[in-house]
């Protein structure tokens, strides 16, 4: 099975690319930059072997994505359509969603947290916390027989700290990174404290209280370009699992193919 799985966020895409279901590379890209795109899913295409029965030479690989912004969606369709005469397959729409989703209205949960998640439950085997440090942070959890229960939502760093500098008179923007210490001697270093311990402690929190409604302490990974900067004072979490996202993808498309052999 090859594959080139994309995860379109809101700041980045990620680009994965997976022959006879390898994991080969994953690139991240800022998702205005066009021509990076093309380039990167250029190369990918390339790579994928061409069908031996194929007068056309048409490659034996198809392209798959989860996306929250319709906008970069159309752009990585136009750029298939054009460059390969390829369609893009949907997490969501022509791809199902890999796992059962308990809420109110799963239509509207993201697909990035829904393949996140099954991609965790897939290795754990047992309830699994998954949080995810990008734009926003989201921390979901699955139960024993994995189902998607839920989660919460808050603003990452960058939209933290764009707040704090658009709503206030002399806060300045800054950069989250890891403190030297657990407290500012500037305001620069004590908003960065902020932001950094409090989302330490917002994914120690949650994840306990997620254990206090299931009975149990469950496995808690976490992934994103925030869950980096981070990641080594979240002692209590079990895993830091770059591009989570984008192995998700490939997962559910390869169990909507697995399905589809069973029912034939």
């Amino acid at each position: 099975m090859n594959v080139i799985a994309i995860d379109i966020g809101n700041t980045n895409i990620n680009i994965a690319l997976f022959l006879d279901n390898e994991e080969q590379s994953i690139e991240s890209i800022a998702g205005d930059s066009k021509k990076k795109i093309e380039n990167c899913l250029k190369t990918a295409w390339e790579k994928i072997p061409v069908l031996t029965s194929s007068k056309e030479k048409k490659r034996d690989g198809v392209i798959v994505v989860s996306s929250v912004k319709p906008d970069w969606t159309k752009v990585i369709k136009e750029i298939a359509k054009k460059n390969f005469d390829e369609k893009i397959y949907i997490i969501g729409k022509e791809i199902p969603l890999p796992i059962s989703l308990w809420v109110d209205e799963p239509e509207k949960v993201g697909t990035d947290r829904v393949v996140a998640a099954a991609a965790a439950y897939d290795v754990i085997g047992n309830a699994v916390v998954v949080a995810d440090f990008g734009t926003a942070v989201t921390i979901d959890l699955v139960d024993d027989n994995g189902i998607f229960l839920g989660g919460v939502i808050c603003p990452g760093f960058e939209i933290s700290a764009k707040a704090l500098r658009d709503n206030t008179a002399q806060l300045p923007n800054i950069k989250v990174t890891k403190p030297n210490a657990p407290y500012g001697k500037n305001t620069a270093d004590a908003i960065n404290c902020g932001l950094y311990y409090a989302n330490v402690g917002l994914l120690q929190e949650i994840t306990r209280r997620y254990a206090e409604e299931l009975g149990n302490w469950p496995q808690t990974i976490i992934t994103g370009s925030g869950a980096k900067t981070i990641h080594t004072d979240c002692e209590f979490a079990d895993d830091y699992v770059p591009n989570l996202v984008v192995r998700g993808v490939f997962l559910a498309y390869k169990k909507f193919i697995e399905s589809k052999q069973e029912a034939e």
